[in-house]
């Protein structure tokens, strides 16, 4: 008896241990108010700067289930792109004002953290209002993030930690895994990045026979790219200096990013139709990078050049990324009930989809994480989940494949079809490989952001890799 009123007075005191000021007590779009919790506040880091977060329980069993926390890329782009057009909750309407329940929501299983970060991203800020920064410097905030977070809400420090991401996120949570490894305080079981920049060499030069092989470049500069830049049997489209590869690539860059193709997904059609790069509406400047800053580094730095001077004649700037429909999201987070629902700052900045000035003044320092992962991987106990939409062109599957084969693990089982059960019976949800520890997977006919398109797929896929059931 005594047992379980001890067991019954700390789960009072447990569920009080969460920041009230934080818990969301209305959101605005609903037609009906959710039964789980969710919170949006604040985790205050170094030097001032304050990432906005935003929580929500699972819907299943709160105490026990994992913490998952939840980083969108760019450098510069939102999380909240993830939770209300990916895996959250509430699905954003094209309205702009409307959430719909969202069936496949990640959270249907595990407590979901979404972070806004680095700062100057989203409701994210500063208070010297600088946000210029690099790898290493977010990678030891997000560190800071999540311990402030375990701080506000200690009843969930025991919890399974794990850590996921996607496209840029491909740097972040491998960097930041590796500090969180090394902290016992924190309960980290594994790491899963979706469509992630893993080496920028093996994207770029798996890019181009991506896209011969899907029919975009033709058998003339195919043979020109093969006479230019490859030789003794290999290729070298990443960092060539003959200035004929340089022109063929150039061509093919022309085709991937600025023919109209949506880039986030080659068999979807462009939200919007084919925009100019750089545009006015409603008095902002609105860059539609086509040369994709957000993910490659040596194929568009002159292009950067020149955005990075638009963006500091323009500091309120917008940054969209091409193909991408982020008016109702927009809509919806700058809407002055949802942010006194939000509790956001009156320091933020009005929120938009990705930050041109975190972006353009962002410093990359890893060319690729092999190291990361390596580390990760002679601990022996953590879960690696590489995965990737297989129409994506912004981080192609092909280069993830090479990289996961590149760190020489033990296979484990060859590589097979995986299957879910969607309303039309079993169905193929892709490829997948066992290594030791870790798996790359393929999501068919799904782009860059595969929960958007492949939710019961994706769900599948998030699902088995959580609870550690095979694929």
């Amino acid at each position: 008896m005594h047992l379980l009123l001890w067991y019954f007075l700390s789960s009072l005191l447990a569920s009080d241990a969460a920041p009230a000021a934080d818990e969301i007590t209305f959101l605005p779009g609903l037609e009906k108010q959710p039964s789980f919790r969710q919170f949006s506040g604040y985790l205050s880091v170094a030097d001032g700067k304050h990432l906005h977060y935003w929580f929500v329980e699972s819907q299943k069993d709160p105490a026990s289930d994992p913490l998952v926390l939840w980083l969108n890329g760019g450098p510069g782009c939102s999380s909240l792109d993830g939770f209300l057009t990916e895996h959250g909750p509430f699905l954003i309407q094209e309205d702009g004002a409307t959430l719909l329940y969202n069936p496949y929501s990640w959270n249907k299983i595990a407590n979901m953290l979404y972070l806004e970060s680095p700062v100057g991203v989203g409701f994210s800020y500063s208070d010297d209002t600088k946000y210029a920064t690099n790898d290493t410097e977010v990678s030891m905030n997000n560190y800071l993030a999540l311990k402030e977070f375990f701080q506000l809400f200690p009843e969930f420090s025991k919890n399974q930690l794990f850590l996921t991401g996607e496209s840029y996120g491909g740097i972040y949570i491998p960097t930041l895994a590796e500090r969180v490894m090394e902290d016992d305080s924190l309960n980290l079981q594994g790491i899963a990045v979706g469509n992630g920049m893993s080496s920028y060499e093996m994207n770029d030069n798996s890019l181009v026979y991506f896209a011969y092989y899907h029919g975009l470049l033709g058998s003339r500069l195919w043979s020109q790219l093969q006479s230019f830049c490859c030789s003794a049997g290999k290729c070298d489209f990443y960092n060539n200096p003959e200035q004929n590869c340089s022109q063929s690539l150039s061509e093919v860059q022309d085709i991937v990013y600025s023919s109209g193709l949506n880039m986030y997904n080659l068999y979807a059609s462009c939200p919007g139709g084919v925009h100019q790069r750089v545009s006015v509406e409603r008095g902002q400047l609105v860059i539609r990078d086509l040369g994709n800053s957000f993910i490659h580094h040596r194929w568009t730095q002159l292009w950067n050049q020149k955005l990075k001077g638009l963006a500091a004649v323009h500091p309120s700037a917008r940054l969209d990324p091409p193909c991408t429909n982020s008016t109702p999201s927009t809509l919806y987070l700058n809407n002055a009930y949802v942010k006194t629902a939000l509790h956001i700052s009156p320091k933020a900045l009005p929120w938009v989809i990705c930050s041109a000035e975190v972006n353009l003044n962002y410093r990359r320092i890893y060319m690729n994480v092999k190291d990361q992962y390596l580390k990760l991987l002679s601990a022996l106990k953590y879960r690696i989940l590489v995965y990737n939409g297989d129409v994506d062109m912004a981080c192609n599957f092909m280069g993830d494949e090479w990289f996961v084969e590149s760190l020489l693990q033990q296979v484990e089982v060859q590589r097979r079809t995986w299957l879910y059960d969607d309303v039309d019976g079993r169905q193929v949800g892709g490829f997948v490989k066992d290594f030791n520890n870790i798996t790359f997977l393929t999501v068919k006919g799904s782009g860059h952001m595969v929960p958007t398109d492949k939710p019961i797929a994706a769900f599948a896929m998030f699902t088995r890799f959580i609870k550690n059931q095979p694929y």
